[in-house]
C-alpha cells in the first residue's frame, strides 16, 4: 500500500520505479568513482602533495551540505525533483572541474569538487526513494537492490579512467581532468533518466509518494529533536554516523599501513577493491535478513561485525600480513553494509510524514560530516600511534551506537517476555 491515499501501486509501475532508481544509482556510481579515482592526482598536479587530500574532503563536505536541502526539496516537491536537481548540480560541478583544471585554476577546481559531491548525496537518497510506499515486509530488500547497483558503478568507474583521459586529451582538456567528462555525462544521464521516467505513485508525473505541502514538513533540526521521543530512530541516526566513521577511519589509513609494511600498490588496489565489493555486494542478502529478522537485530549484528573488523585490524597491525589485512577490510565492509542498511530501514519506517524525509536528510548529512571529520583526523592518529591506534579509534567511535543498542535491547526484553 502507498502512503498517499492508500491506493495499491501496480506491480509494473513499481518495478519501473525501482528500475529507474537502480539505473540512476548505477550511473551516479560510475560518475562518482570515475572522478574520485583521479581527484588526488589532479590536485597534486595543480597544487602540491600537501593539498592532495583536500579534494576528497571538499567533495564529502559537498555531499553533507546538500543532504538537507535535497531532503527538503523531496518533502515539498517529491523525489523526482530532488534527485533530478541533485544530479544536474553534480554534472555542473564536473564541467567546472574540467574547465578550471584546464585553465589551471585550483580554487575553481575545488568549487567544482564541492558541487560534484552532491552526486554522493543523491546516490544515498535513492535508497530512501526505493522504500517509499513499499510494504514493510520487503522494505529493506527493496532498498538493498538499489544500493547494490553502487557495486557495479564502483567497479566500472575506475576502469574508465584511462578512456576518460584519452577523450579529454583529444578534446584539448587536461588529461587528468578527462575522467570528469565521463562523470558529467553519467550525471547528466542520471538526471534525464529520473526527470523523464521516475514516477513515485503509480505513474503519476506530478506527485511523488513523498510529496506533500511544504509547511507540513519539519526542518532538519526539529526532526532530530523529534528522535528524543523515538529511541529507535535516534539509534538509527547515531549508527549511520558511527558506522560510517569507523569504516572511514580504518579504510583510508589501510593503504598507508600496507605500504609501510612493504606491500605493493597492486596488492593495495586489490584489497581496497574487495573492501568496496564487501560494502555493497551482499546488500540484497542483508536486506532480506533485515526484513525477516527485523532491522534492529540486523543493526546489532552490524555493530558486532564492525567490532570484529577493528579487532582483526588491530591484529594485522602486529604484522599479520596481507591476508589478515584483507580479511579485516572485508569484514569492515560487511559490518558497514549491515549497519547502514538496517539503520536506513529504520529511518524509512518512520510513520510521521512530517518527520520522515527531513530526518533522512539530516541523518545523511550527519553521516557525511562525520566521515569528513574522521578522514581529517585519521592521519594524525596513524602518525601518533600507528595502525593499532587507528583501529582502537575506530572501536571508540562505535561506543555511542553500542550504548544505544544496549538500551534498546533492554527495552525490548520485557516486551518479548
Amino acid at each position: 500500500m502507498t502512503r498517499t491515499g492508500g491506493k495499491p501501486c501496480g506491480r509494473t509501475a513499481e518495478r519501473r520505479r525501482i528500475g529507474v532508481l537502480v539505473l540512476g544509482n548505477l550511473l551516479g556510481g560510475v560518475g562518482v568513482a570515475s572522478g574520485i579515482t583521479v581527484t588526488t592526482l589532479l590536485v597534486e598536479r595543480l597544487g602540491a602533495v600537501e593539498l592532495a587530500g583536500l579534494g576528497q574532503a571538499v567533495g564529502v563536505l559537498g555531499a553533507a551540505v546538500a543532504a538537507v536541502p535535497l531532503a527538503r526539496l523531496a518533502a515539498s516537491r517529491g523525489r523526482r525533483w530532488s534527485l533530478g536537481v541533485g544530479y544536474a548540480i553534480a554534472a555542473l560541478g564536473a564541467a567546472l572541474v574540467v574547465a578550471a583544471a584546464t585553465a589551471g585554476q585550483l580554487a575553481l577546481v575545488m568549487a567544482g569538487f564541492c558541487l560534484f559531491g552532491v552526486a554522493s548525496a543523491c546516490n544515498l537518497q535513492t535508497r530512501y526513494a526505493a522504500a517509499d510506499g513499499v510494504a514493510p515486509e520487503v522494505r529493506a530488500r527493496t532498498m538493498a537492490v538499489v544500493v547494490w547497483a553502487t557495486t557495479v558503478g564502483s567497479v566500472a568507474g575506475p576502469n574508465l579512467t584511462s578512456a576518460g583521459q584519452a577523450v579529454g586529451e583529444s578534446l584539448g582538456v587536461l588529461g587528468l581532468a578527462g575522467p570528469y567528462l565521463l562523470s558529467g555525462a553519467a550525471f547528466a544521464g542520471a538526471c534525464a533518466l529520473v526527470a523523464l521516467l521516475y514516477r513515485g505513485d503509480g505513474g503519476k508525473a506530478a506527485q511523488d509518494l513523498t510529496a506533500g505541502p511544504a509547511p507540513a514538513s519539519l526542518g532538519a533540526l526539529a526532526a532530530l529533536r523529534w528522535t528524543a521521543r523515538r529511541p529507535d530512530a535516534l539509534f538509527a541516526v547515531v549508527l549511520l554516523a558511527t558506522a560510517h566513521s569507523t569504516m572511514i577511519m580504518v579504510m583510508v589509513m589501510t593503504p598507508l599501513h600496507m605500504q609501510h609494511h612493504g606491500m605493493s600498490l597492486r596488492i593495495v588496489g586489490v584489497v581496497i577493491s574487495v573492501h568496496i565489493a564487501a560494502m555493497y555486494g551482499l546488500s540484497p542478502l542483508f536486506g532480506r535478513l533485515a526484513d525477516r529478522r527485523g532491522p534492529l537485530p540486523t543493526a546489532f549484528l552490524g555493530i558486532g561485525v564492525l567490532f570484529a573488523a577493528v579487532a582483526l585490524g588491530y591484529a594485522a597491525a602486529s604484522g599479520g600480513g596481507e591476508a589478515l589485512t584483507a580479511t579485516a577490510l572485508v569484514v569492515l565492509g560487511l559490518g558497514w553494509s549491515l549497519s547502514t542498511l538496517s539503520a536506513s530501514a529504520l529511518l524509512a519506517a518512520v510513520d510521521d510524514d512530517r518527520v520522515r524525509v527531513p530526518l533522512q536528510g539530516a541523518a545523511d548529512a550527519g553521516m557525511s560530516y562525520a566521515g569528513a571529520a574522521v578522514a581529517a583526523l585519521a592521519g594524525p592518529v596513524l602518525a601518533f600511534g600507528g595502525f593499532r591506534a587507528v583501529n582502537l579509534a575506530g572501536a571508540a567511535l562505535l561506543l555511542p551506537a553500542l550504548a544505544l543498542a544496549v538500551l534498546l535491547a533492554r527495552r525490548q526484553a520485557p516486551a518479548a517476555a
